[in-house]
């Protein structure tokens, strides 16, 4: 059977607490989540992490090496680390997971945006931390920058420490970013896009619209491995579309809360579990760890700094 990559974001930096109580938030919860997942079906892992305290998302190289090195230490799973780090973090915060762990697969947002959180805040009546209302709201007048300097900047890391970019491409202007930064030597193809919908400020989650970022992409990049995820609700319509198509997914708790309509996934299991069914219905299998790294070209587990 044909074989697909299922990756879970496991926690993400956009959810807080109050949003839900399953969301993992210290080191050993998101390192079980990951674990979990695993078993579940997915080949990868992405990972952001949070204050065990307050579960503000955290750039500590000390917090992500406790989750990291227990993940490796129970299973073979691919580890993508965060260069999306968390709102207001700097790019050298961002980008210190790279040379810092050298890992197989990192994430790369290869475009500025505005990356708008604030409309969810009118769900909430109070939250359990005061951070919580200051990193949503502050969204309405904030631009997730990444911009040519820093792709330039960012490529230099991957390529120095042999670490496979996951292109995060939110709009088709992305994908022109990209193919300027191939044509002048920073990248090298097949490249692997992660195409992320339904954020606002980036593209929306539509079928019409994953055809016209794929069929772009195809005319401007031409040799490419494919993943979608896409938020809220739109998770699961999304990612089975991308699956008929011939693409990876991307499931988890970064991306959506729920599991089905009107009700709360315990877990980022659950959400694989789900996408793992969808996907053999269509007579696909979810690859293992080996095969995603075969797909993907990645180096092996063993030249990581972890």
């Amino acid at each position: 059977m044909e074989k697909k990559i299922i990756t879970a974001a496991i926690t993400g930096s956009i959810h807080t607490p109050s949003m839900t109580p399953y969301l993992p938030i210290t080191p050993k919860q998101i390192a079980d989540e990951a674990v979990r997942a695993w078993e579940a079906g997915a080949a990868v892992a992405h990972i952001h992490v949070r204050d065990p305290e307050t579960g503000r998302p955290s750039p500590s190289m000390d917090i992500f090496r406790e989750v990291i090195t227990e993940v490796k230490a129970r299973c073979e799973m691919v580890l993508c680390l965060t260069t999306g780090g968390g709102m207001g973090m700097t790019a050298e915060q961002r980008v210190a997971v790279v040379p810092t762990f050298k890992p197989e697969l990192a994430s790369f947002n290869f475009g500025s945006l505005n990356f708008a959180l604030f409309p969810v805040m009118s769900q909430y009546k109070e939250f359990k931390f005061p951070w919580e209302s200051q990193h949503l709201s502050m969204t309405e007048d904030f631009i997730f920058p990444n911009t040519f300097k820093t792709l330039r900047e960012f490529s230099e890391f991957f390529k120095e420490n042999e670490t496979k970019p996951e292109l995060e491409i939110y709009d088709t202007g992305m994908l022109n970013n990209l193919a300027f930064m191939i044509e002048q030597g920073h990248l090298k193809k097949p490249v692997y896009l992660q195409f992320v919908m339904g954020i606002l400020g980036g593209i929306p989650a539509t079928m019409e619209n994953l055809m016209f970022l794929y069929k772009t992409a195809q005319e401007t990049i031409g040799d490419f491995v494919w993943s979608v995820c896409a938020a809220g609700r739109h998770q699961m319509k999304m990612c089975s579309m991308s699956l008929l198509m011939g693409g990876n997914v991307r499931v988890g708790l970064e991306d959506s809360l729920y599991v089905e309509k009107g009700r709360m996934a315990k877990s980022n299991t659950e959400q694989v579990e789900k996408i793992v069914r969808i996907a053999r219905e269509f007579g696909l299998e979810p690859a293992t760890p080996n095969e995603a790294r075969e797909i993907l070209g990645l180096k092996e587990l063993d030249k990581v700094n972890f």
